[in-house]
């Protein structure tokens, strides 16, 4: 019995359950969707905000929302401990994770205050939340900006 009951197990199709990593401590903060905590680099899941260099336009204005984005997260983070739950690895070897604050989900803060969009080429679970800041015209939703995925699609070196 016990045979069988093991290779039943090793046939089944293996998950992701249980695999999931904890990143726990100070986060240094890279750009709006980036964080370091120790040696890990962590990329927010579900997210993309503008990159450090990007400039969006107000009133035919650009004003630099790449470092605003970045400070925003660095606000919002202030220093204290942040834990990211792990979801993945990406190519480029960064952890791909749900990070928090004082119970907040810094991810889902970012997208439903305007600095980030919801990343829907990876995940659809911040849509309703950019839908809001695009509604309210918060953050990156008062200017006229192109799609952080597609800025740097256009300057790659």
């Amino acid at each position: 019995m016990k045979v069988f009951i093991l290779i039943i197990l090793f046939l089944l199709p293996v998950t992701n359950i249980g695999n999931a990593k904890t990143i726990l401590g100070q986060a240094k903060i890279i750009d709006g969707d980036t964080i370091y905590i120790k040696s890990n680099k962590i990329r927010l899941h579900g997210i993309d905000a503008p990159e450090t260099k990007q400039t969006c336009k107000i009133d035919n204005e650009d004003w630099y929302c790449g470092k605003q984005s970045t400070k925003e997260l660095k606000n919002l983070i202030n220093n204290q401990k942040v834990e990211c739950v792990t979801n993945d690895v990406d190519r480029y070897n960064r952890y791909i994770a749900v990070c928090f604050v004082n119970e907040i989900n810094i991810n889902q803060w970012m997208v439903k205050n305007g600095w980030a969009i919801a990343y829907r080429y990876y995940s659809k679970d911040y849509v309703v939340e950019e839908e809001y800041a695009n509604d309210k015209k918060l953050g990156i939703w008062k200017s006229e900006f192109i799609e952080p995925y597609a800025y740097r699609r256009q300057n790659k070196n």
